[in-house]
This record gives structure tokens, C-alpha cells and sequence, in this order.
């Protein structure tokens, strides 16, 4: 008797799955948007009711748009980071230019809200190192928008675009790290802002085996104007002391 050989089905239908390596190479920029989203809910529910829902004082009406301008910069990163994900690179690239806007109302809105939220901590809630904090939302304004400026530079080169995008976004995230009062009191937002970052440095080693040129020009940098505006504001230097008080009176 002949022995017939069954073919491998497995053989006919290539398997859908994919590997962890290439989960995260088709999916990182956008499961990060979704982890910037969470870190942002996370950080602000702890603060969120008492400085600003029902804050006593009153906060200034500024302070919400600044709120509604940075909720909306996050819904706009999860949005673009979609269209491309679904590869509708055309709509990504026209909405794009409303980021452009976005961003501009943001850094102007940033520095404008750390003066006036400024005096008001100073002035009505009495809160001491306000003349020296402002150095940590200025250089936050600074890193984004030169990121941001940057990235729309080179929008044509997606893989500098989109790693400046994301380090200029997570940029943003030291303000809800900030609202937990140990992070906070120890100066350590930095040092989470960072941990998100280098996220995108693991990406890059398990998905390219190599660390992109933006990571290794910009991050030595980044790092070192983070413990620059932890300088400022902690040491207290006198002529940046002088500077604050000039702004906030």
C-alpha cells in the first residue's frame, strides 16, 4: 500500500501574525500617543478639581485656554499619529499645517500663562520659588517649539519628523508628572519626561539596531538644558532671581 502524504496546510496560508519586533515598528509612534494621553489624564486628575474646576480663588480665564489648547495638541498627535498608521499620509500632511497653528498659539499661550499664573501663585496664593519655577515652563516652551520648528522643517524626512514630534510632545509632559507632589518636590519630572523619551531609543535599538542621529544629537542636549532649568530654579541663581522679579513684580 502507497503511503499518501498530507500537504502542510500551514504551508498554504502564510501566518498573519507578526513578531514583537515588528508589532512596534508598525505601531510605536501611535501606542506612544496613547501613553502620552494616559500620562496627561493621570497627572492632572490629581490636581485638576482643586486648581482649576473648583479653585478657590478663582483661576485666571487663561489658564482654561491654555488647558484646552494643550488637551487639544494631545488629541491632534493621537489623530496625525493615526493617519499615518492607517497610511493616510495625504490628510496627515494637510492637517499638518493646522498643527503648525497649534503649536505657535501654544508656545505664545505657554509663556504668556507662566507670568501670569506666576504672579497669581506669588501674589494671591503666596507660594514661595515662583520668580525662579519660571525657568521650568519657559525652557519647556523652548524645547518644544524648537523641536516642533524643526520637525515642520524637515516634514518631508519622516523619520526625523516624526522622533522630533514625539520628543516635542513629550516635552509638554513634565507639567502632569509635575502634579504628583513627590515628583515634584524632588525635582524628578525630568527624569520621567526623559524615561518616555528614551522609549523611542529602545524602539529604535530593537526595530533598526541603531539609535537614530535625531536621538543622539538632540538628547545631549535636551538632557543638558533640563538640569540647566533645574539650576535655575532650584539654586536660585541672582541674576535669573532678578529676572522672575522683574516679570512678576
Amino acid at each position: 500500500m502507497n503511503t499518501l502524504t498530507t500537504p502542510d496546510l500551514r504551508s498554504q496560508h502564510p501566518a498573519t501574525t507578526i513578531g514583537f519586533r515588528e508589532w512596534v515598528d508598525k505601531y510605536f509612534y501611535f501606542a506612544m500617543s496613547l501613553l502620552i494621553a494616559a500620562i496627561v489624564v493621570w497627572g492632572f486628575s490629581h490636581t485638576i478639581d482643586a486648581n482649576l474646576f473648583h479653585g478657590a480663588p478663582p483661576r485666571p480665564i487663561l489658564l482654561w485656554i491654555h488647558g484646552a489648547a494643550f488637551s487639544l495638541w494631545v488629541a491632534f498627535y493621537i489623530f496625525q499619529s493615526a493617519l499615518v498608521r492607517t497610511r493616510n499620509v495625504r490628510i496627515h500632511r494637510l492637517f499638518g499645517w493646522f498643527g503648525v497653528g497649534l503649536a505657535s498659539v501654544m508656545v505664545v499661550l505657554g509663556f504668556v500663562i507662566a507670568v501670569i499664573m506666576g504672579r497669581f501663585d506669588k501674589h494671591i496664593l503666596h507660594i514661595p520659588d515662583t520668580d525662579t519655577f519660571l525657568s521650568v515652563p519657559f525652557g519647556d516652551m523652548l524645547i518644544f517649539g524648537v523641536c516642533v520648528i524643526l520637525a515642520i522643517a524637515w516634514r518631508r524626512k519622516p523619520e526625523l519628523h516624526r522622533r522630533l514630534m514625539f520628543i516635542a510632545t513629550c516635552a509638554l509632559l513634565d507639567a502632569p508628572f509635575g502634579r504628583i507632589q513627590y515628583i515634584f518636590d524632588h525635582s524628578l519630572y525630568y527624569v520621567f519626561v526623559d524615561g518616555v523619551i528614551l522609549l523611542g531609543v529602545a524602539r529604535d535599538l530593537l526595530v533598526d539596531r541603531r539609535i537614530h542621529k535625531v536621538y543622539r544629537v538632540a538628547l545631549p542636549l535636551v538632557f543638558g538644558f533640563q538640569i540647566f532649568l533645574i539650576y535655575l530654579y532650584r539654586g536660585a541663581p541672582a541674576w535669573w532671581l532678578k529676572f522672575g522679579q522683574s516679570l512678576l513684580g
